[in-house]
């Protein structure tokens, strides 16, 4: 037996083009509150659904349109932030919200195949797996790796973000997309019995889910060893020296603060990254500088400089020890354009410690969850990270950073200047943040656990984004199966 269509009836033409209208304004505006700098969490569950249930009642091309247009209109809470702290030429900003749109209202179409037949499990997992794996495939594929992923969302909403130390953050944009989609498979059933049944499954399986997520929250273990830590970065007026009088000068400006700021003791002072560009003889200088820093105040230091020249350089977290000696890391993940004159690091940096192991990560690093898994796959327990934000996204920029920790095992205490000072736990709990971007200089003290846990994200890896392409991939056979037998979307 072939899946018949439901009896959905099309409205006349004025009012098809009302109803499209509507489902892109209101898909836009939960988008746009559910998006962005700050999004608020549970308006990104929302936001699909308008456009979903109204395709089944449009032809495809309205259906794509509404979708589409409903999503480009949503994103444009991005733009004053991609032009003006980012940058990006015109063109661009407007390919970031309309490549995506174009993405979303093929989504929509796909799951427009499928409602209101008698695979509404089809039509539920239509838009999650897709834009998981389009997701994935910019991780692999693009400089920026998971910028603005849906997962990043919900980090204000910790029994969802638990999820991402089994699934990583793909899990989470599943859990966000397959919500509305599997209420939208319900309403266009029609209250059939594989939709009612799917339904009531979706919502035992998501409760259970977040149940979990609220019981690995409450049951943090307590930390065996606590890391007494002093951030510093500056905010307004930040200047960038590229000639070694200047950069030691800001340099010394820099270790003078963390001396008075470590003055009641602390166990490890971190900088932001590229407080300057010196020389070899510069860094030279900057090394005697933080290495009598951290013998006078018996703190580990870590600061974050680049050495090199204009037209080649590298970018470095030097981490100082009290006895002697230091431990260098080069960044791996540049920002395009701004970055692309330094050289890529290639190996990570682990260091057993007697608090337990630290590494260290440099800014756009976490934005790619590889990296990260490679240290909690070495059982790293405190993750520390010298970052320079764009002032207008310290608050996500840090939250995604966070998200790492979460996946991985393991506690993060990033300096970020124009940005935010965290220190945050493996639950992605914010234990203390200070805001560094509106303020000349701030600073931050806080106390660090180290601890790590071992989660299946770190061994398993990109396991469900892999099943997620899977399962888009028989979709879409699913889909041609119907077509030659018969099948039609209506409209």
């Amino acid at each position: 037996m072939t899946s018949q269509p439901s009896q959905i009836s099309a409205p006349a033409g004025g009012h098809s083009k009302i109803m499209a209208a509507a489902a892109a304004a209101a898909t836009a505006g939960l988008l746009f509150l559910g998006s962005g700098l700050h999004p608020i969490w549970w308006t990104t569950w929302l936001f699909p659904l308008p456009a979903l249930l109204v395709a089944p009642r449009l032809t495809r091309r309205a259906a794509f349109l509404a979708a589409a247009a409903g999503w480009f209109a949503g994103t444009i809470n991005m733009w004053h932030y991609l032009l003006a702290a980012v940058e990006l030429p015109l063109l661009l900003a407007f390919l970031f919200s309309a490549l995506p749109a174009c993405l979303f209202g093929a989504a929509v179409l796909l799951f427009r195949r499928f409602a209101g037949t008698r695979r509404a499990w089809c039509a539920a997992a239509a838009l999650p797996t897709f834009w998981v794996t389009v997701e994935y495939v910019n991780n692999v594929a693009s400089r920026d790796g998971t910028f603005l992923n849906l997962g990043y969302t919900q980090m204000n909403f910790l029994p969802m973000v638990q999820i991402a130390s089994v699934t990583g953050l793909w899990g989470i944009t599943f859990c966000v997309l397959i919500a509305s989609s599997a209420l939208a498979a319900f309403i266009c059933s029609k209250g059939a019995r594989q939709g009612s049944r799917m339904a009531a499954a979706t919502l035992i399986w998501l409760a259970a889910l977040l149940a979990w997520g609220e019981w690995r929250v409450l049951r943090t273990p307590t930390p065996q060893r606590l890391v007494k830590v002093t951030l510093l970065a500056s905010g307004v007026g930040t200047t960038f020296p590229r000639n070694d009088a200047a950069a030691i000068g800001l340099l010394g400006d820099y270790a003078a603060k963390a001396e008075r700021a470590a003055a009641s003791g602390v166990d490890l002072i971190v900088l932001p990254e590229k407080i300057a560009l010196v020389s070899e003889a510069g860094a030279n200088q900057g090394d005697a500088l933080f290495s009598s820093l951290a013998s006078r105040t018996g703190a580990a230091v870590l600061a974050g400089i680049d050495r090199g020249t204009l037209t080649r350089r590298f970018n470095e977290a030097r981490l100082y020890f009290p006895e002697g000696g230091k431990a260098v890391y080069d960044k791996h993940h540049m920002v395009p354009r701004a970055e692309d004159v330094d050289q890529p690091g290639t190996s990570i940096m682990v260091l057993r410690q007697p608090s337990g192991t630290w590494g260290m990560e440099i800014c756009k690093d976490m934005d790619f969850p590889a990296l990260s898994r490679s240290y909690g796959r070495a059982g790293t327990a405190l993750l520390v990270v010298p970052a320079w934000d764009f002032t207008l996204d310290a608050w996500l920029h840090g939250r995604m950073a966070i998200m790492r920790g979460v996946e991985s095992g393991f506690t993060i205490v990033r300096a970020a200047k124009q940005g935010t000072l965290t220190v945050s736990d493996d639950r992605g709990r914010v234990l203390a943040e200070q805001d560094s971007a509106s303020v000349p200089f701030a600073t931050l003290e806080a106390l660090a656990p180290v601890r790590h846990d071992d989660t299946l994200y770190s061994h398993w890896g990109d396991w469900f984004a892999w099943l997620n392409a899977a399962g888009f991939a028989g979709l879409l056979l699913a889909g041609r199966a119907g077509s030659s037998s018969g099948f039609r979307a209506p409209g």
